[in-house]
């Protein structure tokens, strides 16, 4: 009970900082923008790679998957910079600064090595684990599939602290990846109920939210005999639905960042709604 009280002192504080500078926004804006290209970039070179292993029939996807571990480098290192940009400026907030988005990039050009490394380790395992997958639905074995998912998830949790790591000591891969498993082990209460907590929140407003737009699409449509209530509710749908990924997105980092700063400094009092505001507003 203790740890899940800390936990929402975590993400109350993270909520703080996002309300203060509501810029922090920007980076998963600016990670997505760039993700839309690379993903477009990619489509010929998959396409090729999808009929050079037809016409050499190697029983194989070997350029498909060549193919699929630049696409994750690429998307990682986009990925990764960006969210240490995030996690650079909330950092700076919890620690009474007051960021702008520069300095966020600041931090994150600083850390470029480590980043790039980071990305080139999470292409691997992520590849790795998507052949396991891959095997295992071909020779009809389900458990293959549910073991990769279960290492993947176990991956996520072990690693959940490394782009902190990496913002804030700038440690390589490896270094940064035992490091994250270290802080884990102080505040894994912390880190899984903060986490769990902010995706039940988001994605019951999701839900709700979601049924809500359908149906008044739906009704309205229904009453006034045309589609065009539909299509609009429709399209406030989906901007309703990035708006609340973008949400999540920015919360889970400066969240992150909050238990970084919790596991490796055991700064609770810090964290506590009625003294961030202090600390970050002197």
């Amino acid at each position: 009970m203790e740890r899940i009280k800390r936990s929402w002192a975590l993400v109350k504080a993270s909520l703080e900082v996002l309300k203060l500078d509501k810029e922090l926004l920007l980076f998963p804006i600016i990670s997505s923008i760039v993700m839309l290209f690379v993903t477009l970039t990619f489509l010929i070179p998959t396409l090729v790679g999808n009929v050079l292993d037809s016409i050499l029939n190697t029983g194989m996807p070997i350029f498909g998957y060549i193919v699929l571990f630049l696409f994750y480098l690429v998307q990682y290192t986009v990925v990764y910079y960006n969210n240490t940009a995030l996690v650079g400026a909330a950092m700076i907030r919890l620690r009474g600064g007051d960021p702008t988005v520069k300095d966020g990039y600041k931090v994150a050009r600083s850390r470029l090595m480590p980043i790039l490394g980071w990305a080139l380790l999470s292409a691997t395992v992520g590849l790795i684990l998507n052949m396991l997958s891959n095997h295992s639905k071909k020779q009809g074995k389900g458990i293959g599939a549910i073991i990769a998912s279960l290492l993947g998830a176990a991956w996520n949790v072990i690693t959940f602290l490394v782009v902190p790591v990496v913002a804030v000591e700038g440690l390589g891969p490896i270094k940064a990846v035992q490091r994250s498993w270290d802080l884990l082990k102080r505040s894994w209460g912390e880190q899984i109920s903060g986490t769990l907590s902010i995706g039940l929140v988001f994605g019951l407003i999701g839900v709700l939210g979601g049924l809500l737009l359908v149906g008044a699409g739906i009704g309205i449509s229904i009453l006034i005999e045309s589609f065009i209530p539909a299509i609009l509710f429709g399209a406030l749908l989906v901007l309703f639905i990035m708006f609340l990924s973008l949400l999540s997105t920015t919360l889970s980092g400066i969240f992150a960042a909050a238990v970084y700063a919790y596991a490796a400094d055991g700064q609770v009092g810090l964290f506590e709604e009625s003294l961030i505001r202090a600390a970050i507003n002197p």
